[in-house]
């Protein structure tokens, strides 16, 4: 390793903290200046020079301000002292239950010649990184490495976080050859001067959060809007100096790391990229619809393996991929990586959806075996039970198709006659004056029926508007009208205000589990919604895209029950459709003609061709 590269990076962090610590000696060279100046005073009174009227109102015009400046600096330096700073949710990972994991950390440390991490936790995402978890609120500090006998101000090094997906992933020396950087970290870290400066901005952020919080009385949130704006005018002056501080660490660790692995890490680096665009994939395609049901896949971090496994075979990459997965993988590591994929899949669901800390009726796990039958196919009898309700809200007839065994049955004929251009009409009034059953005709749902807000807290009439609102045309990305007939605009819109009342019904719901199954050491998402996530993956639909998840889920149902389809899982695209033992690629075309143009031809003759027979009634759940 080039040890003045590592020497420049360490002294440029430790001269920005001393930057920082500066900043920290002004603002008590301030708080006790006016005690200094009453000092003064009091002493000449004392010695018999400064007396007389005027001194002895100096005195008390300086010496009761100084008393107040010092009360306000000490209850400002209690709360930045005893706030508790923030830190990462994530599965801690004790050492009885990952020696080798462990031991490779230590080896490696030694042969970077910095302090070992303290303890290792796992997060459910593509990164790592060091976390100070030192702070008296966060519990006792853990226990010193073997060896490494931890006196009374020897600073504890930092929690070493491991992003999930590269223990299943990543081989045993990829793994090493990624955290290297990381780890080499730990040596700036423990230079008293960073320490404290990191230590001074953390308290300031914690105390800002404190400031923050809502729910106080009006004379304690006075108070504390006077230490927030403090912690927020210090914040601001070490901002700089902060910053350019751990890029100096960052600096000096890659420096120190370059000697260990270093031809290994460039091929580690492009599986960093691949484990990404995995886990991003799994995620949006695969569990988020699992966690809308209410079900959290248990497995997570196998199931990107798979992902990424079946995307190298699409894209022809396997040949460079054989002889890796003929290595020993990094999960290897741990004594029991099935419990703690568990816990990292539950954390990721607490993370990216909300929902309650621990298994219960409503949020339990699935398998990847049980995945079609309890998510695939359930989430598809969902949407069209919802389907069938937004069309019976718009007072569409039931099909009247001849041989129709159940007239008023939900059959998918009703949905294409409804959706073709010059199709039935809705059903006529009982009374001439009456008026007919449109969705235009009623008003967007209000907060005070369960349906004001989408699962995100945002009203759901913003949806509405976007989607098509009451009468109204679609808007893209762009603010432009979707196209569409008027038909799959108003049951597009019809669509949107029901799932908008559901997920806010479902919210309220979960919010009370949460907050019911909320242990000491759960981490609360925001202040007063411990089942809310701060990471929402959930996009937003256009009402185009609804009506087409919603259409499409209709024509599984009626494959599924009428031709011998089944329900499957594709690890790149989520729930898929198996006809034959194949994959139905070609249906989401078809069906955006029919919504689109009002033309069932395309969409009647892929149903034929598979003999799928709309005309017959679909379970529903």
């Amino acid at each position: 390793m080039s040890g003045i590269g590592v020497e420049a990076g360490a002294q440029a962090a430790r001269s920005r903290a001393l930057a920082v610590l500066r900043v920290r000696s002004r603002a008590l060279a301030v708080a006790v200046l006016p005690a200094g100046a009453a000092v003064i005073l009091l002493t000449g009174a004392s010695t018999g020079h400064l007396v007389g009227p005027g001194w002895d109102a100096a005195r008390w015009a300086v010496g009761v301000p100084a008393v107040l400046v010092l009360l306000a600096a000490a209850g400002v330096g209690l709360v930045v002292a005893r706030a508790r700073p923030a830190i990462s949710p994530t599965v801690p990972v004790p050492e009885e239950s990952a020696p080798d994991l462990y031991r490779m950390v230590r080896d490696l440390a030694d042969r970077l010649e910095v302090p070992a991490p303290s303890a290792i936790a796992l997060t459910p995402d593509c990164d790592s990184w060091l976390e100070d978890r030192a702070h008296s609120a966060h519990g006792p500090p853990p226990r010193p490495a073997p060896g490494r006998p931890a006196g009374p101000r020897t600073p504890v090094p930092p929690v070493l976080v491991i992003g999930s997906p590269f223990l299943w992933w990543m081989r045993v020396g990829e793994l090493r050859a990624v955290l290297a950087p990381v780890i080499a970290g730990t040596g700036p870290s423990a230079h008293p001067d960073i320490a404290a400066a990191r230590r001074f901005v953390r308290g300031l952020d914690a105390a800002v959060a404190v400031a923050s919080a809502p729910g106080r009385r009006p004379p304690v949130r006075g108070l504390c809007a006077a230490v927030g704006w403090v912690a927020r005018l210090l914040l601001r002056g070490c901002r700089e100096h902060a910053t350019q501080m751990e890029r100096g660490v960052a600096a000096a660790a890659a420096e120190r790391a370059q000697a260990v692995d270093y031809g290994l890490r460039i091929v580690a680096q492009e599986q960093v990229g691949l484990a990404y665009a995995g886990w991003d994939r799994l995620l949006t395609r695969v569990a988020l619809p699992a966690w809308r049901m209410g079900r959290w896949p248990s497995r997570l971090d196998a199931g990107v393996v798979a992902a990424l496994t079946e995307l190298s075979r699409r894209d022809r990459l396997a040949e460079g991929f054989t002889s890796r997965l003929g290595e020993r993988p990094a999960c290897d590591l741990l004594e029991e990586p099935g419990a703690v994929d568990e816990a990292a899949s539950l954390l990721a669901a607490r993370l990216f959806h909300g929902g309650p800390a621990t298994p219960c009726a409503d949020w339990a796990p699935v398998d990847w075996q049980a995945y079609p039958e309890e998510v695939v196919d359930r989430t598809w009898r969902v949407d069209a039970a919802r389907l069938h309700r937004a069309l019976d809200a718009l007072g569409v007839r039931p099909s009247r198709h001849p041989g129709t065994p159940d007239p008023g049955g939900p059959t998918l004929a009703r949905v294409l006659d409804h959706l073709t251009t010059g199709g039935t009409p809705p059903a006529e009034p009982a009374h001439p004056h009456e008026p007919l059953r449109q969705a235009p005709a009623r008003p967007a749902p209000r907060a005070a029926d369960g349906g004001g807000y989408s699962s995100q807290g945002s009203p759901a009439s913003d949806d509405v508007t976007r989607s098509g609102g009451v009468g109204g045309r679609g808007m893209d990305a762009d603010g432009e009208a979707e196209p569409g007939t008027d038909r799959s605009v108003a049951l597009a819109a019809r669509l949107t205000a029901e799932l908008a009342r559901e997920e806010a019904q479902a919210l309220r719901a979960g919010k009370g589990a949460a907050g019911a199954l909320q242990g000491p050491d759960s981490v609360a998402w925001a202040p007063g919604d411990p089942g809310l996530p701060p990471f929402p993956l959930q996009p937003h639909r256009t009402g185009r895209e609804l009506l087409a998840d919603h259409v499409t889920a209709m024509v599984c149902c009626a494959a599924v029950d009428t031709a011998g389809a089944v329900p499957a899982l594709d690890w790149l695209d989520g729930p898929s459709l198996l006809l034959d033992g194949e994959r139905a690629a070609d249906l989401a075309p078809k069906v955006l003609t029919l919504i689109e143009d009002g033309d069932p031809g395309p969409l009647r003759d892929w149903l034929t061709a598979f003999g799928i027979r709309p005309e017959k009634p679909v379970r529903l759940v």
